[in-house]
């Protein structure tokens, strides 16, 4: 087993040959992916993909870019759109301060009303974070206060730190492409001593594709060299780093089935 646990199958780079991008990834070992809606004009079409694929999954959020343009995001539109069977997951949303394409503010305020739906719909939050860690992991402690709820770090690039924050509120941080990166020395020490039963591994395709693919558009076949080079870095057999990857998966994303 080996699960894509995040991915953007509706992008420009994947979406005009999905069938495709589906078979190599199949090949590559992988039995599930989730594919991940950033902005609500995706969310039909991104629904509809997990609907005729069986080994394709859904969540309903908007990413901290889009906050500003999603001004009426509301609990009540996360909540009904997360019903759907084919949904198992709020996001991705958080804070970015890198880019900054959204209003701090407004990107706070709708990070707290997406950890609210995770919380009243018992679905795990995909948070994304970058330049950004003292808020993300304030709010992320502050809204564990107000009741628990679940969730993963995706594409986890920031400090061991803020790795142990995530950790101790319980949730799951997942590896990208990155990981396999000349630069990536730091991210590389952290990923070597991730608790295996909080270890999840993703593509971000059709970004950030892992060496050896650097420069080609990422897709979900390439998260096999990414689990590879975890495997090594790690000291662990791969066989055994796909299953325990892929069994997170389902024990954080329980609503959906192998």
């Amino acid at each position: 087993m080996l699960v894509d646990s995040h991915c953007h199958l509706n992008y420009k780079g994947l979406v005009e040959e999905q069938g495709a991008v589906l078979d190599r990834a199949r090949e590559s070992g992988v039995t599930a992916m989730l594919n991940i809606s950033t902005r609500e004009s995706e969310w039909r079409d991104i629904v509809a993909t997990a609907e005729r694929e069986s080994d394709v999954w859904s969540s309903i959020g908007i990413h901290p870019h889009e906050a500003d343009a999603h001004p009426d995001i509301d609990l009540a539109k996360l909540v009904d759109e997360a019903q759907h069977e084919r949904v198992v997951a709020i996001g991705e949303t958080g804070l970015d301060y890198y880019y900054d394409h959204s209003d701090r503010d407004r990107q706070r305020q709708s990070f707290r009303t997406h950890i609210h739906a995770a919380r009243e719909t018992g679905l795990p939050i995909i948070v994304h974070t970058r330049d950004a860690e003292d808020d993300t992991a304030s709010i992320m402690a502050e809204e564990m206060e107000k009741g628990a709820y679940t969730g993963v770090i995706h594409c986890f690039t920031a400090s061991e730190d803020f790795a142990h924050k995530a950790l101790d509120l319980g949730l799951y941080i997942s590896i990208s492409g990155i990981v396999t990166f000349k630069n990536a020395k730091d991210l590389q020490a952290t990923a070597a001593k991730l608790p295996m039963e909080r270890l999840l591994v993703e593509t971000d395709a059709p970004f950030l594709a892992p060496v050896p693919h650097r420069g080609k558009t990422g897709e979900p076949a390439f998260v096999a060299d990414t689990a590879k080079f975890l495997a090594e870095l790690r000291g662990d057999d791969y066989s055994e780093l796909c299953e325990a990857t892929a069994q997170n998966f389902y024990r954080l994303f329980n609503k959906a089935k192998p």
